[in-house]
Order: structure tokens, then sequence, then C-alpha cells
């Protein structure tokens, strides 16, 4: 379904990263952790494609929607440049998002911004009654943008930044390396590509855990028609490749071909 949204709130949050709060009272009610937006930010045809954005938070009896992203290019440039009361045309909730289960124990692990899907995560695991403990990593204290939510929640968490200027030094596998990984029911991942390999590898050598990672990819359509956004993974006979807008974007890490 696609909705006209308007805009309530947009601030900086860090050097090209910007959270955007909208209206979209349909959404805040059907949104579940893990699922994305397809994000119209022009009302011309350039760009001609939408942005795919994951969804940060919802607030149920206000409406609202939050999305957390950066800007890479000319369609974020041009979001970010919307002020407030303009509205956005926004396709969406997509995906399959995470496993939800109540009363147990879980890890979250997340790079830069895959903190944003993760965060409306361990809001609902809370919520449900669970156990969560966080693991946050980024290149610098300044690309922690969700730090101070994260403390409102009074979830366990704990930081790495590559520079050391907050918590750990070093990447949060290498955290996870150090101090060890809590016993838990799942683990649930987030962030670039290359930490997720590295993550994936790490849980193997200690005996994987359930785990469920949400992939990053290019996105055309965002509901899987152009396959655009295909990821291999391991199929019954050999290597096949699924969407990762309409089969996921959350997987199995188990099931993912680290490429």
């Amino acid at each position: 379904m696609t909705y006209e949204a308007e805009i309530v709130t947009q601030k900086k949050l860090a050097t090209d990263c910007y959270r955007l709060e909208f209206y979209a009272p349909e959404i805040a009610l059907s949104a579940q952790p893990g699922q994305f937006l397809m994000v119209k930010t022009s009302l011309t045809l350039d760009p001609l494609l939408r942005r795919p954005l994951s969804i940060q938070s919802v607030d149920h009896a206000r409406g609202l929607v939050k999305v957390v992203y950066r800007v890479v290019g000319k369609g974020t440039a041009l979001l970010a440049a919307k002020k407030l009361g303009r509205r956005l045309n926004v396709l969406g909730p997509l995906g399959r998002g995470f496993t939800m289960l109540t009363n147990g124990k879980f890890a979250v692990v997340a790079g830069g911004l895959g903190m944003a899907p993760l965060y409306f995560l361990v809001q609902r695991l809370k919520a449900l009654g669970n156990e969560v403990t966080v693991f946050y990593g980024a290149q610098n204290r300044y690309q922690l943008v969700l730090v101070e939510q994260l403390a409102g929640l009074r979830v366990n968490y704990v930081t790495a930044t590559d520079n050391g200027s907050s918590g750990f030094k070093g990447t949060v596998v290498d955290l996870l390396r150090e101090k060890g990984l809590p016993p838990v029911d799942i683990v649930y991942a987030a962030g670039p590509p290359p930490m997720l390999r590295a993550l994936g590898e790490l849980l193997r050598e200690v005996g994987m855990p359930r785990t469920e990672v949400s992939l990053e990819e290019r996105m055309g359509c965002g509901i899987g028609a152009c396959q655009g956004c295909a990821v291999k993974v391991h199929g019954t006979e050999g290597p096949v490749y699924k969407r990762v807008c309409a089969d996921g974007p959350v997987f199995s890490a188990e099931e993912v071909i680290w490429e």
C-alpha cells in the first residue's frame, strides 16, 4: 500500500545522517521489526526509483513512524532537504521481519546504521518481557547515533568503536570475540556485509546459536518484481538466489552464502 505521509520532524544526528519522523497511522499500526519502506524522494522522475529505508520505531498512539538514513546520493540528499509539513509518498511496510518470541534471552549485534531496524526490534522484545543485551559498534562515537535512545529503553548495552572513542576499541565483532557471547535463544544482527560475514564466522567457531540477520542490498522496486536485490543462499540442491526485498530482508545467518 502507498500512503501520503506528512513530515513531523527532521533531525540531523551526525555528518550526513538524519532521523525523519512522519505521520502515517496505517504504517505505524501494521509495521513489524525488520520491515522497511520504499520512499519517493522527488515529485519528478529524477531520481526515478524510491529509496529503501528501515523502520526505526513507531508510535501507535500518535500514528508516527521514524526512519534513520544516511545521505549517499541524490535521492537521500533530496530527502534530507525536505521541510516539516511536506508530504512523502511511502510504500510499505514491506518485507519479512524478525522472529518475535516471549520470555527469552536475546543478543542484538549492530554495526553503524544497522542499529535502526534493530532498535525497533529491541523495543518490541522488551515489551514482550524478554532479556536483551545489545552490542553496538561504529567507526567512532559520533556514529553511534541511537545510543541515547537505546539507553532510554533500559537494556544492557555495550559499545565498540574502531578508534576507541566510545567503549571497546575495535569492531563489534572484535568485542564479541574478546568478551564472549552470553547464552541466548537468538542472535539478531544488522550492519554492513563485511561485519555480518565476520559475525557469522565467529558464531560458527563458538557453536552458532540461532541467528537472524537483516541484509542490505540495492533495491529497485521493493516488492520482488525487478529481481535487483538477489542474494545467494543455500538451497536443498545447491546455491539458489532469493530476493532481499520480498524473501527478506531478514534471513537465517546459516542460510546466507557470504561472498
